[in-house]
């Protein structure tokens, strides 16, 4: 199914041509046997900086493109169209340097950003520890203060592109217990006590190394201290409004691979004399499928109008990752059920988005925050 596009400008149109055919030459003969083999693709990654794709939204001063969220997100889709891995890791990056974009100083934004937008530096986040995932504002990860500059020690839980990271943003705490205690730090990936542990064994995206990274007093300096102490849940937050909005358009593409998947095969497997597309149990449910697509599309879209248009937009960002990963995991699991037991097979590409599907209505806040976020916004007036 052709997805029509409306692009802001003629520039962005040849954007996605060229993602298309990156698509095409790079990405769909590599992905399911990379997946297969749990082979990170670092080389697509540095490939994708080098085209500029790993600092879309980003000031063209330090190397990025300037482009915006609308069009940003529009990327992310055709990528996870073809494969999601590389979709979610670019998505990731792309919230790694938003602290230093968004609330570094200027001799930050100076010194960090235009390796970070380059392609031959990869990023982390670490917010979430073992015993604090929605409950960020609980972590332990602890920075002292010491004779030059901090020491941090602590352990942070699935991290993407641990142990593959050139850089990785932390959140500590220097002060008190809740929000106001915790500072962001920009770590080196090769830090003196960073390490990571084992790659988590996933049902999906094995491609893509998430794992535990240990911090055991490592050492930086206080001119890679992201904004002030105390400013670290702020910028966090702040990020994952953002990066909700890259795991919504990585749901719209996977959704759409498996809505495709689907279509051609009704159109091709006969059963009882004809094509099983022409039932009506079978049409219907393409038509509900794609109707589900093209509505977590249209919400994904008016969230990043209305971030670039420089309006609140973390209620709809919400709303847009809450839509887009739970109509990923329905319309995965109704393109299983239309294939049968083909669907059940790695022969087709279908059952490996059913179990890639899952991590969207996890990662960057699970749907049950989403759904508190909406609710809150909704009732915050409310007596």
């Amino acid at each position: 199914m052709t997805v029509e596009r409306f692009l802001p400008t003629d520039e962005a149109a040849a954007l996605l041509e060229l993602v298309r055919d990156i698509r095409v030459a790079e990405l769909d003969p590599r992905a399911a046997e990379a997946e297969e083999r749990s082979e990170f693709p670092r080389e697509v990654f540095r490939l994708l900086g080098k085209t500029g794709i790993l600092g879309l939204p980003y000031p063209t001063r330090y190397g990025g493109a300037e482009q915006p969220y609308e069009v940003y997100l529009q990327v992310l889709e055709e990528l996870a169209a073809s494969w999601l891995t590389v979709a979610l890791g670019v998505s990731v990056h792309t919230l790694s340097c938003h602290p230093v974009a968004n609330f570094g100083s200027a001799d930050q934004q100076e010194r960090f950003l235009p390796d970070m937008l380059g392609g031959e530096l990869l990023g982390a986040y670490a917010l979430s520890e073992p015993d604090s995932g929605s409950d960020a504002a609980a972590l332990v990860t602890r920075a002292h203060r010491d004779g030059q500059g901090y020491s941090i020690s602590g352990t942070k839980a699935w991290i993407t592109h641990a142990g593959q990271a050139d850089y990785v943003n932390v959140m500590a705490r220097t002060g008190p217990e809740g929000p106001a205690g915790i500072s962001c730090f920009l770590v080196p990936g090769d830090a003196a006590g960073l390490t990571a542990a084992e790659p988590e064994r996933k049902m999906g995206m094995t491609a893509s190394p998430t794992a535990q990274l240990r911090l055991e007093e490592v050492s930086v300096g206080e001119d890679r201290r992201i904004g002030a102490e105390g400013q670290g849940f702020a910028v966090a937050m702040a990020a994952l409004d953002a990066g909700r909005l890259g795991i919504a358009a990585c749901a719209v593409g996977l959704a759409q691979a498996a809505l495709d998947a689907a279509v051609a095969y009704a159109g091709t497997r006969r059963q009882f004399g004809r094509p099983i597309a022409a039932f009506q149990g079978v049409s219907f449910q393409l038509a509900d499928m794609a109707t589900a697509v093209a509505s977590a599309r249209a919400l994904m879209l008016q969230a990043a109008r209305t971030k670039d248009a420089g309006r609140p937009f973390g209620t709809v960002a919400a709303m847009a990752k809450l839509h887009a990963t739970d109509v990923a995991m329905q319309v995965t699991t109704d393109a299983v059920q239309i294939l049968g037991g083909a669907g059940y097979t790695r022969d087709f590409p279908v059952e490996r988005y059913f179990r890639e599907a899952k991590v969207l209505q996890i990662v960057e806040g699970t749907n049950q925050i989403q759904r508190l976020v909406i609710g809150r916004a909704l009732t915050s007036g409310a007596s």
